[in-house]
């Protein structure tokens, strides 16, 4: 029967249900004002949900900080199908469940394995999930449920979640959410009044009625409960003088006066089961008698209406459980939560002993600041990383010794951080320097400030901060301040050409005066090679610097290495003209990124592993990983690297979607100072007016990317300079760009690789002419066809051919140009291709134009799709490859086969 008052919510709900049942899935959350009617929602949904599998959430909020404390709830009855999970993806829910696990879960692992595992279960019976006071979730938890939400599609699973949002607020003042939404307001005044006069049977004034309904603003429970509290007097007059109250706080004030009117027994059962979450009957049957509570205590609280005991002790509402907390005094409070840390098993629940014992204290206490500390070690290894830093904050708090309270609160800083919290984790540095410290303490102080910067704002200021701390840190941390160091040079390649002055060459001669450990680390031959590069130059560190890369491509290399390190390996590789060693790198930290769930790496392995593509002429490879990159921060709620696909824009020579892409690269100088953005907004610009044979606007766009540094950067800047070079050739002053192909050869020439003398060798005939020209037009495309750069071997016989046609060789010319758009047109390297076929047309040749083959009516994720069992995978790979549950995976394979007219994925 559906809930009074609400038949159109009722009806929405019914047909959820019925979608879930047609083998779709369904996501809703409900908000509203407390008391306003979700939970009754809820209970009808469940009701209604004939033939499904229900699972059900009940947050309560002192389990806010317990991590993935909500997700115990709902997947501990599904474990027995957690084997049919990936092994990573099983590994990650186990270890959030508290089943054991060789490492930490990462919460991007642990959010896949229950998207698979709900997935699964659902798979014999559709499946309902209820969240409810979903504001009480643990954020371990609350970001997993919503990770999930976000992806299912296929899999008849219904997830509905009730929220709170304040009952004064407008109803576009909820809380942001990229959740479905349905906002529940009060009643209609017909069905307020029809509730209202249920519990006020008899003659009322009318003028009295109109007065309770408006205060009460259609609040079910306000109009059930405030009745039950108010005197016949107060009611004549319509609940007394008006009040500009939140109806909420009245329900408050409401439950209180009953609560007051209670004896001192079941006001202490109350208590004792507000203070505890779990609702177990047998742990507060254990408290009451600890408290010197008598036997009819908990049914005098029963009979008050104000909660059910049953296999739970269950509150009427979550407001009942406030009211009777904060009506007793602090004193009671504290004593109640001592006793209920008492009667907590310590092997059972040590985490909600530690807290109850937290709250109990009356002043710092080391026996429990110590057990807390103890329980954060828990949390971080279950990946609660909220949890472990708000276990440490309240350990600050309870720790007596000075000294002591600075160590906590600097671990508790790191952990909050972590935790994606930064305003509160420079409130507890805060905590750290109230005292006197010594400079390893202050070193780790400033290190953890800096990194908190790098991270909230990868601009300018990181550098700075970051040598600070590695100065401090040297004389009593060598491993540390040298990895310090190290970030310097990575941040300050974000930071851009502002870098310099406070950035990466103090950072190198610091380096350089400091012993390395021996044997050195891998990071140890990689910062100094760099160091030597940025003081002494290029050609006297390549040496040093391929030592480095050969290190970092050893077979034992660690994983947490790979991941802090892969990324600038990568980018010296570049800087090398390596792109041997660029793939391989770039394909481990992909990999190591994929298996180890790591969701901060995985956008820019991806982008690194998409300009690789890009490097090879693969723009389909290229902008798969680049969609890819878009659908895991949109699955995590992260902004996206925008890189690869500005790569892959300014290739194909797509001019609107390269503009707008390389526009919002310059955003990152103005927002955040990152002024990497600009330099590779910039160079896109100048190869994409390149290929379109734009060269005034390619020259300017070429020359603003590169001019500002004062040492070219490994990659961009000095691609910038390729672009110049060549733009500025076909504008009639090939003089200015003398002094650019010196700053190109200085690095080429050291470096050696075919792709560097390649390279060179296209620009210096760009720059010259007669048989000179041509020697170094044919040197370039010997040398690149030797390598799997594609794209720019095309390049060469494009710019050769072109050549040939102005000194007249016209057949000649035809056929360079005839591979260079080959070559252009099968990468789909369309501006280039274009401004070939204009070349082939003044010597003669029509070139048919170019049809793509490709299904226009594939979707770029069935594409993805396609391109991944082309290689090989299989349907949970992919799944977890593009963040989708493998029946959704199965879902897209069947529209695939319809729209490709195949049966089978052998066909596909």
């Amino acid at each position: 029967m559906p809930v009074f008052g609400r038949n159109d919510e009722c009806e929405l709900l019914d047909g959820l249900l019925d979608a879930v049942r047609g083998g779709e899935s369904r996501v809703l959350a409900l908000r509203g004002a407390p008391g306003v009617g979700k939970t009754r929602l809820l209970e009808y949904v469940m009701a209604q949900a004939r033939g499904f599998q229900v699972a059900l959430v009940t947050s309560v909020q002192s389990d806010m900080e317990l991590p993935y404390a909500g997700l115990h709830q709902l997947c501990a009855p599904m474990t027995d199908r957690l084997d049919r999970l990936p092994p990573g993806q099983r590994d990650a829910v186990s270890g959030a469940l508290g089943m054991g696990s060789k490492r930490a879960p990462d919460a991007f692992l642990v959010a896949l394995g229950v998207l698979g595992l709900l997935s699964e279960t659902a798979r014999s019976r559709p499946l309902l999930c209820v969240v409810d006071d979903a504001q009480w979730l643990d954020s371990a938890s609350r970001q997993s449920l919503e990770f999930t939400a976000r992806r299912l599609l296929a899999e008849s699973v219904a997830i509905v979640f009730a929220a709170r949002v304040p009952d004064e607020e407008a109803p576009g003042g909820a809380e942001p959410s990229t959740l479905p939404e349905l906002l529940i307001e009060g009643l209609p005044d017909r069905d307020a009044r029809a509730l209202l006069r249920s519990v006020l049977p008899g003659p009322w004034d009318e003028r009295v009625l109109t007065r309770i309904l408006s205060e009460s603003r259609g609040n079910p429970l306000a109009l059930l409960e405030l009745p039950k509290t108010s005197t016949p007097v107060e009611l004549a007059g319509g609940f007394g003088l008006p009040s500009d109250r939140p109806v909420s706080d009245r329900i408050q004030n409401a439950y209180m006066r009953r609560i007051a009117g209670l004896t001192d027994e079941a006001r202490g059962f109350l208590l004792a089961a507000a203070v505890d979450p779990t609702g177990e009957p047998a742990l507060l049957r254990r408290a009451s008698e600890k408290l010197g509570l008598g036997s009819d205590a908990a049914a005098g609280a029963e009979a008050a209406g104000l909660v059910q005991i049953g296999d739970r002790v269950r509150f009427f509402h979550p407001m009942v459980r406030s009211a009777v907390y904060w009506a007793a005094s602090s004193d009671d409070r504290r004593r109640t939560h001592r006793v209920l840390a008492e009667v907590t098993a310590p092997a059972a629940d040590p985490d909600r002993r530690a807290w109850h014992a937290a709250y109990g204290a009356s002043g710092p206490d080391e026996r429990v600041a110590a057990e807390l500390e103890r329980s954060a070690g828990r949390a971080e290894k279950r990946g609660g990383v909220a949890a472990a830093a708000a276990f440490l904050a309240r350990a600050v708090e309870l720790t007596p010794d000075p000294v002591r309270r600075q160590d906590r609160a600097l671990a508790a800083a790191r952990a909050t951080h972590a935790a994606g919290n930064p305003d509160l984790a420079l409130d507890l540095l805060s905590v750290v320097e109230k005292g006197p410290l010594d400079e390893r303490r202050r070193g780790e102080v400033d290190l953890t400030r800096a990194r908190i910067a790098f991270t909230s704002n990868r601009g300018s200021e990181a550098p700075g901060l970051l040598l600070g701390a590695a100065a401090r840190i040297a004389a009593h941390d060598i491993e540390l301040a040298r990895d310090t160091y190290l970030e310097v040079v990575n941040a300050a390649i974000f930071a851009g050409p502002q870098a310099y002055d406070d950035g990466q060459y103090e950072a190198a001669r610091a380096a350089r005066a400091m012993p390395a450990p021996q044997p050195p680390r891998p990071a140890d031959l990689l910062l100094d090679g760099l160091a030597k590069r940025i003081v002494e130059g290029h050609a006297a560190a390549v040496p040093g610097l391929r030592v480095a890369l050969r290190a970092f491509a050893e077979p034992d290399l660690s994983p947490e290495e790979g991941l802090r390190w892969l990324w600038l390996i990568c980018v010296t590789a570049v800087g090398l003209w390596d792109h041997e060693t660029m793939s391989l790198m770039g394909a481990r930290h992909l990999e190591l990124a994929r298996d180890t769930g790591q969701a901060t790496a995985l956008p820019f392995a991806l982008t690194m592993r998409c300009v690789v593509h890009v490097l090879d002429g693969e723009l389909a490879e290229a902008s798969a990983l680049a969609e890819e990159v878009r659908t895991v921060a949109e699955a995590v709620g992260t902004a996206a690297p925008i890189y690869g696909a500005l790569f892959v824009a300014a290739w194909r020579g797509r001019e609107e979607e390269c503009i707008d892409l390389s526009e919002q690269a310059d955003d990152g100088v103005e927002q955040r100072g990152e002024g990497v953005g600009p330099v590779v907004s910039r160079w896109a610009r100048a190869l994409l007016y390149n290929s379109l044979g734009r060269y005034a606007e390619a020259a300017e766009a070429a020359d603003m990317a590169s001019r500002e540094y004062i040492q070219l950067e490994m990659g961009i800047p000095v691609w910038a300079l390729v672009e110049y070079i060549e733009a500025i050739s076909r504008t009639g002053t090939p003089d200015r760009a003398a002094d650019a192909l010196d700053r190109l050869t200085e690095l080429t020439r050291a470096s050696g690789s075919d792709w560097a003398m390649g390279i060179e060798a296209r620009s210096r005939a760009l720059l010259s002419e007669g048989d000179e020209a041509e020697g170094h037009y044919l040197k370039a495309i010997e040398a690149l066809g030797r390598t799997r750069i594609r794209g720019e071997t095309a390049r060469a016989h494009l710019v050769y051919g072109e050549w040939l046609r102005r000194t007249g060789r016209r057949h000649t010319a035809q056929k360079q140009l005839l591979i260079a758009h080959y070559l252009f047109a099968s990468m789909d390297m369309q501006g280039f291709a274009q401004r070939t076929a204009r070349e082939l047309s003044a010597t003669g040749e029509t070139v048919r134009k170019h049809t793509d083959t490709t299904r226009s009516d594939l979707t770029p994720q069935e594409v993805q799709i396609v391109r991944l069992v082309r290689e090989g995978l299989t349907n949970p790979e992919i799944g977890a490859r593009l963040i989708l549950s493998p029946r959704t995976v199965e879902w897209h394979l069947r529209k695939i086969f319809g729209k490709l007219g195949v049966t089978s994925r052998k066909q596909v």
